[in-house]
């Protein structure tokens, strides 16, 4: 500890990796079939796309009560449970995805537990208003114990990715479905919950487009921190900077974590949509219960390699095999 201190002031230079070497990174290691570049791009598009449909669902649901907030361990207990049997129900009738007996206590133990208003970091406030949405994105929960419970067949899809399970087909799904389930009705009982879940997707983009600045070095850790803070609407990131920081620091010792929310969501998206287009030529029916259920039995691959078994379409692959395989 001693020597770390000591020598913590001499470490003046860069942090991140540089363009270059994150596209590689990412290509090579992850394969992501995107470019830095690329996920600038994207990362600002949804973040825009985010705060714009947050003010149209405002607008619509302006003659509506505000949502409620617990304010005790009671209340918070209470709504918990409710918006967890609402999930669980949802999933099952709506006929989403196959809800697995392993489902139920996955979500449970990560339910969470009431916190004074003072003391919430971003994603507990949300949870105090309706955690269906953060509920949702626990899906990677899901995903964890389905390698316990339902190992794959093949030992190499059967354990966590060496770089991170929490990667763009992790990630990724757990923040897709949260906008699919609600784009199915989730919220139907309460529109403004709505509103959340736009409020998560611009906190991910923009704490992912600050983390592609710092690893570019256009921008310090701490201005990352401030896109961050700054695009998270009702300055919800601006209560507690300690999970801005954690997050932050986390994203630059892991290149393209950050970033996996939105572009594993993007691939994910993409991935349903040409699916669909293919059953759709064929005079087919697209299921979204089929589709979840195929993703899920795939075990854990990257998203890009998820496309290509569900879609036989390899493009994106292709593109990466002919890059060079020569670290910048």
């Amino acid at each position: 500890m001693q020597w770390l201190e000591s020598e913590a002031p001499k470490k003046t230079g860069p942090s991140g990796i540089g363009k270059d070497n994150y596209t590689w990174y990412q290509q090579h290691v992850h394969l992501v079939p995107l470019t830095w570049d690329d996920e600038v791009m994207l990362l600002k598009r949804e973040l825009s796309r985010a705060w714009t449909a947050l003010k149209m669902e405002e607008h619509r649901n302006r003659k509506l009560a505000p949502l409620p907030e617990a304010s005790s361990p009671e209340a918070y207990a209470a709504l918990a449970e409710r918006s967890a049997q609402s999930l669980l129900r949802f999933l099952e009738q709506d006929e989403m995805v196959s809800v697995k007996p392993y489902f139920e206590p996955a979500l449970r133990a990560h339910l969470g537990q009431f916190i004074p208003r003072e003391k919430r970091h971003f994603f507990w406030i949300t949870a105090h208003y309706d955690p269906r949405p953060l509920y949702s994105h626990f899906y990677h929960w899901f995903e964890l114990a389905r390698l316990d419970t339902e190992p794959h067949p093949s030992e190499i899809r059967r354990s966590p990715l060496l770089y991170n399970i929490f990667d763009s087909r992790n990630e990724g799904m757990a923040t897709a479905v949260e906008e699919l389930f609600m784009q199915a009705g989730l919220y139907d009982d309460d529109p403004r919950v709505r509103e959340i879940v736009y409020i998560l997707i611009a906190q991910r983009a923009a704490r992912g487009l600050g983390s592609l600045y710092a690893h570019a070095n256009q921008m310090s850790m701490e201005e990352a921190g401030g896109i961050h803070s700054q695009w998270t609407p009702r300055g919800w990131m601006k209560t507690e900077p300690e999970l801005r920081i954690f997050e932050q620091h986390l994203y630059l010792r892991q290149p393209g974590y950050g970033t996996s929310y939105i572009t594993g969501k993007y691939l994910i998206e993409n991935t349903l949509g040409t699916r669909a287009r293919q059953l759709e030529e064929r005079q087919d029916t697209f299921q979204v219960k089929a589709f979840l259920d195929s993703m899920n039995a795939m075990g854990c691959i990257p998203a890009s390699l998820a496309h290509w078994q569900l879609t036989g379409e390899d493009k994106p692959l292709r593109h990466l095999r002919q890059q060079t395989t020569q670290k910048p």
